[in-house]
């Protein structure tokens, strides 16, 4: 009994199984593999923790990383998918193209592709409506929260944190803020040249935007690279500059109609990611109903580029 005794006490614990959390890679608000902005949909999430989730998040090093949480079928039906959206820093209410690119996987999974995805979102329902799109990308369009218009900026003290001059703003159009789900203040250029060579230390704006009623500032112009674009944006912010911002994007919608860069109901398309080599399209339209904006719609196609598994 001594030596059977001494060798279970010598005998190795077999080591945990470690846990197999699949996900995908894709790029969205384009129609190439490579380009436009990378997400990573962590496809069924219901075993980590909220540090994991965002531990993650910084592991992938994207503007953002979505977890998606199912639920029993009759809840999805009713609710919606639970999904929840983080970036390297923090967990969002809401962001765009991690809504797209989410509701394009979950689609994907789906035995009969549905017409259309509900994702329940921390800023509440977001549908996501496909339509036939090139070759065998779908089109996806997305139907934000109805937008709230906030405060129109100083442009001199947009200049002072910018490190602009204020003949480098469009003189034709205020730098106001929007929100469909996220605050973005909108703040028109007055040229392509000037939107390349734009150049500031993200702690100076941050502080400035801490003030006021906006997260982000989004940068526009008239004058685009591509004709058929509207307009061109970029979005940097504390994790970089961003390739495509589909919540920015829904705000500009809203501002466009507003002041009459695009008609109600008018699609339209706004470049972004040109200056970090990463060309995204979003097609964006808002409807006017008297005096009040609203279906604010934001779409564009996703391409899957990678599958695997994180092992925790």
């Amino acid at each position: 009994m001594a030596v059977e005794k001494s060798t279970r006490k010598g005998r190795a614990r077999a080591p945990k199984a470690k846990r197999r959390i699949p996900y995908v890679l894709l790029d969205v608000f384009t129609r190439k593999a490579l380009e436009g902005n990378q997400l990573a949909v962590f496809t069924d999430a219901r075993e980590l923790s909220d540090d994991e989730m965002q531990a993650l998040a910084r592991e992938t090093n994207l503007s953002e990383t979505t977890f998606i949480l199912p639920r029993p079928a009759d809840i999805q039906r009713e609710q919606g998918v639970k999904v929840r959206i983080f970036t390297t820093t923090e967990e969002l209410p809401f962001a765009g193209h991690p809504t797209l690119g989410t509701a394009t996987v979950l689609r994907s999974m789906q035995k009969d592709p549905a017409e259309k995805i509900v994702l329940d979102l921390r800023a509440g329902k977001i549908p996501v409506t496909f339509s036939a799109g090139e070759g065998s990308l779908a089109f996806g369009e997305m139907r934000q929260p109805d937008p709230v218009a906030g405060m129109v900026h100083n442009r001199e003290e947009v200049a002072r944190v910018t490190g602009l001059k204020l003949q480098d703003f469009d003189a034709e159009l205020p730098i106001q803020t929007f929100s469909t789900g996220l605050n973005f203040a909108i703040v028109p250029l007055r040229s392509l040249k000037v939107m390349r060579s734009l150049d500031f230390t993200w702690s100076n704006v941050s502080q400035h935007l801490s003030q006021t009623d906006a997260k982000f500032f989004y940068f526009v112009t008239r004058e685009t690279v591509n004709p058929e674009a509207r307009l061109n944006a970029r979005m940097i912010f504390y994790n970089g500059e961003d390739p495509a911002t589909g919540s920015a994007a829904g705000c500009t919608a809203a501002w466009m109609v507003q002041h009459r860069v695009a008609h109600s109901d008018e699609r339209v398309m706004i470049e972004q990611g040109l200056e970090i080599k990463r060309p995204s399209e979003i097609y964006v339209r808002a409807s006017l109903t008297g005096d009040k904006i609203d279906n604010v719609r934001v779409g564009g196609y996703c391409v899957a580029v990678a599958r695997g598994e994180v092992l925790l």
